[in-house]
């Protein structure tokens, strides 16, 4: 749709949205003032009309017509939020440069708004000053301090350098005690159960934490694992969920993280890779009036000893397995403990905390092994970017099989905040009033939620005025669907948030110290460089534009070092270009980095596609498609962004064994996803299927997916012709 400047919108132009005569006279004056005193196309005036006109009841057209008529003819990358001085310097960030801005920077340091960038530099060049002042900030205890903060590898052989080398620490321990961040009465957890909409929030003080996590570390030790041994859960996210995984970190042993959407299978896979000694699972899901069997699915995946939890609070309504327990009869074994601190058992910072998978290019997912270290890297990168400290109540849609579950709960607790937990779906009007209830300050999102929340106005009517800023991870995300976002919210930031669980947060970012552009990231994250590689291999300057391969500097802090299942070396280093002395980590995503200084990511440059906010590989989903119809010869797999931009959509190539084939491509479509969703995930679902007369190979019988991804894609665009 074509959009009018500013300048040129009439009375009349707003009244045809629906709106009243009256409200448009008096929003066209408002406008007007605007335009006459920072003119008709800058970002001020958007500023200005985007706090001081627009609200979440007026309908998004006049948003949009108010959005894009301001920046009609601004070019790529407009700003969709400007920090203000007096803000920016309440920030974590803001209130630390301008108390040692000069110090850190010298010369260079003006004020946190215009130093951000150099700041941002600096934490790269000298990581030792750097993260010991982050460390601090955040009040970070070690039972043993470390020699260094960082110790780098001269010859190599470990490029991503040895971090805070000696220490020992307990990161659930630092998540429990108390300091200057946080005390005994403090709100930790606020929650509420999906069907109890009209009922208060439900809330947990740290001193309350504490003893049920101090309890079930208690336990923990009756099972009579060694320390280290590692114990799964595959369960939503919830309190009883959180209150596990701190407790397995407190006493020692090592989470292995399984995604509750999981088909036994891949349940199966993840405690074969980790050697998972026992599992933590509900009986059931529930989601409404559906009632999803979870324990059934973890005894189909012949898995170990299982702790079942039930899903209400009552007893368990199913016949457990020989030697499996219940929650209740778990707890009983210490009851007489309830209450006595448990002690925490401090280890090396790298030692192994928790498993989590990404599949990688192989049939086999990423076993990636989270250390002691890792979680202060999620923490610091909330502290600095999302700016969460003492008093926010961080919600954010997740589950503790992705990264983003422990990344919420450290980021969260590290920092003095409130964990905040649905129970329940995020896609409707319960999870709207939860965040309207609960006060959250900071919302995290998924691309995919957010456009449900924006076709279905499941959010009309509920007061999202106390968040201070929304997080943005998983998949790329689309500007329109944003711009409605920032809406409900009386327009505070959006912080792209991208990285990896074998980064432990993220490498590219935003900022409440920058401008931030929708679907944009403004910065590379504290600590982290990013490099654009041209088509000789090697990184491109690093403030020219261009489009490329992504790859990072090499030390990173709590950043993977080893692989489970896996050779970390070859996996992220093998063949990678060398710059300045230093061998670059791979990443894999095609990004770009636009003229105005912005990063977009343009989806994977090998062969695993990010389906919801999910990576998957092609090669897992191509072995389930194969073998759905004896018609089929091979398959495959590609993820293939919207021209819109938005969440990669799952279009299946097919080759038959009979070329003549009439085979009916809208129920083999049905076949596909209904094998996908059973074998692999319930959440995934294919888009498209292409039949093709042969798979296009390189010289060594590689399939070339990205031609098929550029094929479609060029396909799609003549359609439209």
């Amino acid at each position: 749709m074509a959009y009018k400047s500013l300048d040129s919108i009439s009375v009349s132009d707003i009244e045809a949205l629906g709106i009243s005569s009256t409200t448009a006279e008096n929003l066209f004056k408002q406008v007007s003032d605007i335009i006459t005193n920072h003119g008709a196309a800058t970002p001020e005036s958007w500023n200005r009309i985007s706090n001081n006109v627009l609200n979440p009841d007026l309908p998004f057209s006049f948003h949009q017509m108010m959005y894009y008529g301001c920046f009609k003819d601004f070019g790529p990358d407009p700003p969709a939020w400007l920090p203000d001085s007096g803000s920016a310097g309440l920030t974590n960030v803001g209130k630390l440069l301008e108390k040692r801005g000069n110090e850190f920077l010298g010369s260079l340091y003006v004020d946190p708004i215009s130093s951000f960038s150099a700041f941002q530099v600096f934490s790269v060049s000298n990581p030792e000053v750097y993260w010991k002042t982050v460390l601090d900030e955040m009040d970070v205890s070690f039972a043993v301090p470390p020699e260094c903060i960082l110790r780098e590898d001269s010859h190599m052989l470990n490029p991503g350098g040895q971090w805070l080398p000696g220490a020992y620490v307990n990161p659930a321990k630092n998540c429990l005690m108390l300091n200057s961040k946080r005390s005994l009465g403090d709100t930790v957890i606020r929650w509420r159960d999906e069907g109890n909409d009209d009922l208060p929030v439900c809330s947990m003080t740290l001193e309350e934490l504490r003893k049920e996590v101090w309890l079930v570390a208690y336990a923990l030790d009756t099972l009579g694992l060694a320390k280290g041994s590692a114990i799964a859960i595959d369960m939503p996210m919830n309190v009883k969920s959180v209150v596990i995984y701190l407790a397995i970190v407190l006493a020692g042993y090592v989470v292995v993280s399984i995604a509750d959407s999981f088909a036994p299978l891949e349940i199966s896979t993840r405690l074969k890779i980790s050697q998972a000694k026992a599992i933590f699972t509900q009986d059931h899901i529930i989601r409404g009036d559906k009632v999803i069997p979870l324990y059934s699915r973890v005894v189909d995946a012949q898995s170990p000893m299982a702790v079942v939890v039930p899903a209400k609070d009552s007893n368990l309504s199913i016949k457990l397995r020989d030697g499996d327990i219940s929650w209740q009869d778990f707890l009983n074994k210490v009851d007489n403990l309830r209450g006595n601190e448990f002690s925490a058992v401090e280890q090396p910072v790298e030692a192994y905390t928790n498993i989590l998978f990404s599949s990688g290019t192989t049939g086999e997912p990423k076993a990636i092994p989270w250390t002691n270290a890792t979680p202060f890297k999620a923490a610091a990168d909330a502290w600095c970017h999302m700016d969460i400290r003492r008093g926010d109540i961080v919600s954010w849609p997740t589950n503790l099989g992705w990264m983003m579950g422990p990344w919420l709960v450290y980021a969260s607790l590290l920092n003095g905040a409130c964990i905040a937990l649905y129970n329940g779906s995020p896609i409707g009007s319960g999870f709207a009033k939860f965040v309207q209830d609960a006060k959250v300050t900071m919302l995290g999102v998924i691309p995919s939620i957010v456009r449900t929340w924006k076709s279905t106005n499941c959010t009309a009517g509920y007061d999202w005025s106390t968040i201070r800023c929304f997080g943005s991870t998983g998949e790329a995300s689309n500007v329109d669907e944003y711009l409605w976002l920032m809406g409900r919210a009386c327009y505070r930031p959006i912080i792209e948030y991208c990285g990896g669980t074998e980064i432990g947060g993220a490498f590219v970012t935003g900022s409440l110290l920058q401008s931030q552009s929708l679907a944009a990231f403004s910065t590379p994250t504290m600590g982290c460089s990013l490099f654009i590689l041209g088509s000789d291999g090697y990184p491109i300057p690093h403030n020219a534009p261009g489009m490329g391969e992504l790859a990072l500097g090499s030390l990173i802090f709590g950043a993977s070092s080893s692989l489970l299942n896996g050779d970390h070396y070859k996996v992220y280093y093998k063949g990678m270009p060398v710059w300045k002395g230093k061998i670059l980590r791979r990443h894999g995503d095609v990004f770009e980095h636009t003229s105005r200084g912005y990063y977009h990511a343009h989806g994977r440059s090998d062969d695993t596609m990010n389906l919801g906010g999910i990576k998957v590989s092609s090669v897992e989903l191509e072995r389930i498609c194969n073998a759905v119809d004896s018609t089929i010869l091979e398959t495959a797999a590609i993820g293939v962004p919207p021209s819109q931009g938005g969440p990669e959509r799952l279009v299946i190539a097919v080759v038959f064994k009979n070329p003549d084939s009439t085979t009916d491509l809208e129920q083999l479509r049905k076949t596909f996803n209904s094998a996908v969703q059973k074998k692999l995930n319930p959440l995934f679902r294919v888009s498209h299927v292409v039949p093709l007369p042969s798979l296009p190979r390189t010289a060594t019988n590689k399939v070339m997916r990205r031609i098929l991804r550029q094929q479609f894609v060029q396909q799609e665009q003549n359609s439209k012709l």
